[in-house]
């Protein structure tokens, strides 16, 4: 993968743009820092995953983690009748959608992930944008926007 030329190492795969360079590369570009990917968090009711889905597909976003969790928010949970006994249900069920994505495609799937979960009603949801410092292709090493 690496050719030894004049003393410093160059990869053949990086000037093809085909895996990020090393942190020391002779193209001045470190391995994770210049890359802009985030990470968003998005929270939402789980009968909305569907339209979610969809609608991020639509805009580009192929690959997402689901987990199916609970919590409560301004909402704090619900009462409940069950066999003529009144119980609080303090946490509620939701979705959580996970997506890493490349700076300039956050806006969109920002957008999509919003206008598709919401209903109007308290509990739609919450959505988190975070730095992500590294990311790497486990099958290629890839890293950066490359791996994501």
């Amino acid at each position: 993968m690496y050719r030894q030329f004049e003393g410093n190492y160059i990869s053949l795969a990086v000037k093809k743009n085909l895996v990020a360079p090393p942190k020391d590369s002779p193209y001045g570009i470190t391995s994770a820092g210049d890359y802009r990917v985030k990470k968003i968090d998005a929270i939402i009711k789980p009968f909305k995953l569907e339209e979610v889905k969809d609608a991020l597909a639509e805009v580009g976003i192929e690959g997402m983690t689901i987990t199916e969790v609970k919590g409560f928010g301004r909402q704090k949970g619900h009462t409940e009748i069950y066999r003529g006994s009144e119980y609080t249900v303090d946490f509620l069920p939701k979705v959580r959608v996970e997506i890493v994505l490349p700076d300039d495609r956050v806006q969109g799937a920002i957008h999509a992930i919003v206008t598709s979960a919401r209903t109007g009603k308290i509990g739609d949801g919450k959505v988190f944008v975070s730095n992500v410092e590294e990311a790497v292709r486990i099958r290629t090493d890839e890293k950066g926007e490359l791996a994501v």
